[in-house]
């Protein structure tokens, strides 16, 4: 694990989408998005072709974010807002007691997933963002109440993503133990894993500091959408 290059969280969506997520890219000359029936996420290299893939990608998905430095947009476009996030990361197992069972998400349960994502944190969710990793919740009276699961991989890094918790059962150590499991998965598969937060979220900052992440560095998510007609 000293071998691993963490400079390639730096620009995590281009990474992944040329690593463990080549499967699900759209590449444009360099600019690379995931498909957006899984992930309206995308990375660059080369600033001057994001004009052109952002003007291209808006044709498949009218709502999507580029991840890392600022792109330039087609006309068409515009930066609805930046998005600006702590990029933390762990680097050992996390010693927490389990005390709720935790269920791996088959897809039975996947109807169930994406309405507590999208009822908490509605528009990041696609209809496929469940293949992209592997996905656990607690449930309480046979509902599901708790979620986290994995998103952007590459080859030595995995993202912890979708830490949600329904809001009439919060407080009670879900998304602590779920990120935890989460994260302790991750390290089983020699991996190292790393999440991403929004940086007002001053509460989740110090849930994920508990369990060792430190900030890395700031992460800017370029909101980016349409014009309307």
């Amino acid at each position: 694990m000293n071998n691993i290059d963490e400079n390639k969280l730096d620009n995590p969506v281009w990474n992944s989408l040329s690593e463990e997520h080549e499967k699900f890219c759209i590449d444009y000359n360099g600019v690379k998005f995931y498909n957006p029936d899984y992930c309206p996420f995308g990375g660059f290299i080369n600033l001057e072709e994001t004009e052109k893939a952002t003007g291209a990608y808006a044709a498949l998905s009218e709502n999507f974010f580029v991840v890392g430095e600022k792109p330039k947009i087609s006309s068409s476009l515009k930066i609805v807002r930046e998005l600006v996030c702590l990029q933390m990361i762990i680097h050992e197992k996390i010693q927490l007691k389990i005390d709720n069972e935790i269920i791996k998400l088959t897809d039975d349960y996947k109807h169930e997933l994406l309405d507590l994502v999208n009822l908490v944190q509605p528009g990041y969710f696609k209809p496929k963002t469940t293949s992209l990793g592997n996905y656990y919740g607690i449930f309480v009276d046979q509902k599901l109440v708790a979620v986290a699961g994995e998103r952007m991989k590459m080859n030595d890094f995995t993202e912890v993503s979708a830490i949600i918790t329904h809001p009439d059962y919060t407080g009670k150590g879900y998304a602590k133990q779920l990120t935890a499991y989460v994260a302790n998965q991750i390290f089983t598969e020699n991996k190292t894993p790393f999440l991403h937060v929004v940086e007002s979220n001053i509460g989740a900052i110090k849930l994920y500091e508990k369990l060792g992440f430190v900030t890395r560095r700031k992460m800017s998510f370029w909101n980016i959408t349409k014009y309307e007609d």
